[in-house]
């Protein structure tokens, strides 16, 4: 919402491909013993010895996943990383390098894809993760991005989603909901700067949400905070489409039910405020609003003095019998039957 009105504007046309990616590539550093060959052959080349790899691609469009009206360039670059990151924190693995593919529309100039990549580096230096290959390309209309994540574990540490067990206890990191209300704010203002764009937004009442919207985390620290403890979870997933999808995935492939506790969902104080600014029932976002990148997992119930202390875990209910179901408690002690209304792809 707040655009320079003369940026330099340097034709893609005028580097071709090739000068196009020794440009925006040209930061990037090896930090990873495991990082053989990176950029400038056909292939990188990689060399986990006897660890095992893990692999995760994903897809960002504009207009379906980001809006650039809110989403600054170097935020975009940024979150494009930590997405896939997370998908690698949810194998309980450690990421360790990445490669990028872009496809741009001849709107965007040089100094656009400078600050998209500008993010990229710094997740790459905050993360230590090497970018060690991609590809750039044109599109007909927007900005589309695919990262693949590739991580290294010992085959005894990677975690599935199959693997939860009656009794065991159902654990998420952080705190929830966040993400999708700084987009609902964002999305007011945006509407609100079209009807007047003189209307400059003041969002200092919503930093926290914006933040966990435009610059989540991926949960790096977890595995190490793990191991500490001396605990492995026996499942494990990342909360990017709700956590009520995400507890019916682990449920559905460990062959399961649960039940979840309202109560014990963790959130912010910021968050439950501007749920009732909005009107907006605060469990049902927290439940289904997704993007917020913590961790949920399981773990016997033997580990429960491991962890019980420590202020980045909240146990938020328990596995039981498939033929039990899954279901939501309410404060009420209401038990209703846990749906999958988080965010689809492919919803219509």
């Amino acid at each position: 919402m707040l655009e320079d009105k003369t940026p330099q504007r340097t034709q893609l046309s005028q580097l071709g491909e090739f000068g196009l990616i020794d440009h925006l590539t040209k930061n990037f550093d090896v930090k990873n013993a495991s990082t053989l060959k990176s950029i400038g052959d056909d292939a990188a080349v990689l060399d986990f010895g006897t660890k095992k790899a893990v692999v995760s691609t994903d897809l960002l469009i504009e207009g379906v996943h980001f809006d650039l009206a809110y989403m600054p360039l170097r935020h975009l670059g940024y979150k494009a990383v930590v997405v896939n990151l997370s998908d690698i924190c949810a194998m309980n693995a450690k990421p360790t390098q990445i490669t990028v593919s872009v496809a741009v529309s001849n709107r965007f100039p040089l100094e656009a894809l400078e600050e998209l990549f500008d993010g990229i580096t710094l997740a790459a230096k905050v993360y230590n993760i090497d970018v060690i290959g991609g590809d750039t390309t044109s599109s007909q209309k927007g900005l589309i991005i695919s990262i693949t994540a590739i991580g290294e574990a010992n085959e005894d540490e990677i975690v599935y989603r199959n693997g939860a067990k009656e009794g065991d206890l159902l654990i998420v990191t952080g705190d929830l909901g966040s993400a999708y209300m700084g987009l609902q704010v964002l999305e007011r203002e945006k509407q609100v700067f079209q009807v007047n764009p003189n209307n400059q937004p003041d969002l200092d009442a919503y930093t926290y949400l914006i933040e966990r919207q435009l610059k989540p985390e991926a949960r790096t620290d977890i595995r190490e905070l793990l191991e500490q403890l001396n605990v492995k979870p026996t499942s494990m997933i990342d909360v990017s489409d709700g956590l009520s999808s995400e507890i019916l995935h682990i449920c559905k492939q460990s062959k399961v039910g649960c039940n979840l506790y309202e109560e014990k969902i963790p959130v912010d104080p910021q968050f439950i405020n501007v749920c009732e600014e909005f009107n907006i029932d605060s469990t049902t976002i927290a439940i289904n609003g997704g993007e917020d990148y913590e961790l949920l997992f399981t773990i016997a119930l033997d580990d429960f003095d491991k962890i019980k202390a420590n202020p980045n875990f909240t146990v938020v209910g328990h596995i039981v019998k498939e033929e039990e179901s899954s279901h939501l408690i309410t404060r009420a002690n209401t038990k209703i039957p846990l749906k999958a209304r988080g965010w689809n792809a492919l919803e219509e």
